[in-house]
């Protein structure tokens, strides 16, 4: 027998052996469940040809093709991705609306005596509970920010962080960005929606009771905007500041950076978007000292003139809660093992006795 379900919490989710999107793989790669995988029961070109039919032609035709061409599908999923699952096999089955994509998919499963439920209202049902909870409604975690200007280690603390226990958020990761001017990495950005997705997913897994660190950021990383629930919530939390010397800042960019530094294209592309207030002189040697492949030169000099700067302005306006000022002398593991110190002391000190 078919169920129908509309819990979506972790735990509603986990309790399924797969989750299977049966949308065509563009509507797949825009957006879909966390952990779903895509057996489309008609793929791009047949579900144009058969919308097209449907509105321009006969209905009758495009549902007779359209029946002939799911049956295909299906039975080549069953074949193919689907053919090494016993009977206990428990799916989890939708599409856009929870209709008739989903409903051939999940009639041909409980025929073949799986016990497969189809999720009511379908990619629509998940939306709505993810825009609910990034727009409509406040946040329900407890932020603290790691802030400090550029290279000064924020991610690999908050990496480090999340290695020894504690809850941490990490927005870049989520939207495959580093976050700044040079920031891009391969692969490019998810969707809009797709990033707002792994956002939701990774804060319905953390306990609200806990504070949530995450990095001091700007409304946008690269082209993903933080959706005003989360953005709230940061603009009002404590922060963390981190300060790490020059040296080690630098050094430790010429690291993350590595990729853009090996793509002389891509950084000198990168330096043409920088901000117009720098002289074109002085931009035209940063671009020359790139093609010389000076690096870490380059790094010290963007530092001290362009993102420093920056910080600085930023920071004026932040106005925000300091719990605790942390001072690395390097972002080596030893280094950021006083960094993890540090945080968790501020923490259990905002937290006050027991």
């Amino acid at each position: 027998m078919i169920q129908r379900t509309v819990a979506l919490t972790p735990a509603a989710r986990d309790a399924f052996d797969a989750i299977i999107d049966v949308r065509s793989p563009a509507e797949f790669a825009l957006d879909h469940l966390p952990g779903a995988i895509n057996l489309p029961v008609l793929d791009d070109a047949q579900r144009a040809a058969v919308g097209t039919e449907y509105v321009q032609g006969s209905k009758f035709l495009a549902r007779r093709s359209g029946a002939v061409l799911v049956a295909r599908n299906i039975a080549a999923h069953l074949e193919g991705a689907l053919a090494g699952r016993d009977g206990s096999f428990r799916p989890l089955v939708y599409c856009w609306r929870g209709g008739q994509r989903s409903g051939a998919m999940a009639t041909v499963m409980d025929q073949v005596g799986w016990p497969v439920t189809v999720l009511d209202g379908g990619y629509q049902t998940w939306r709505r509970q993810v825009t609910a909870a990034l727009y409509d409604q406040p946040l329900a975690h407890r932020l603290v920010l790691l802030d400090g200007p550029t290279g000064s280690g924020k991610t690999a603390l908050l990496t480090a962080l999340a290695e020894h226990g504690s809850q941490t958020l990490d927005l870049e990761a989520l939207a495959r960005h580093r976050g700044s001017l040079f920031g891009a990495v391969a692969g490019g950005q998810p969707s809009q929606k797709a990033f707002e997705t792994a956002l939701h997913d990774v804060l319905s897994r953390l306990d609200p009771a806990r504070p949530v660190i995450a990095e001091a950021e700007s409304s946008k990383i690269g082209a993903r905007v933080i959706p005003p629930s989360v953005w709230a919530a940061m603009s009002t939390a404590p922060v963390i500041e981190m300060t790490v010397p020059l040296q080690a800042r630098v050094a430790h960019i010429v690291e993350t950076y590595a990729d853009i530094a090996a793509d002389p294209a891509a950084l000198d592309a990168a330096l043409i978007r920088l901000p117009r207030h720098h002289a074109r002189a002085v931009v035209a040697e940063w671009r020359a000292m790139a093609a010389r492949g000076q690096i870490a030169e380059l790094a010290a000099e963007l530092i001290e003139a362009h993102y420093d700067p920056a910080y600085l302005r930023t920071g004026e306006t932040r106005g925000r809660t300091v719990l605790e000022r942390v001072s690395l002398s390097d972002l080596t593991p030893a280094g950021l093992a006083v960094g993890v110190r540090g945080v968790i002391a501020a923490l259990d000190g905002a937290r006050g006795p027991a």
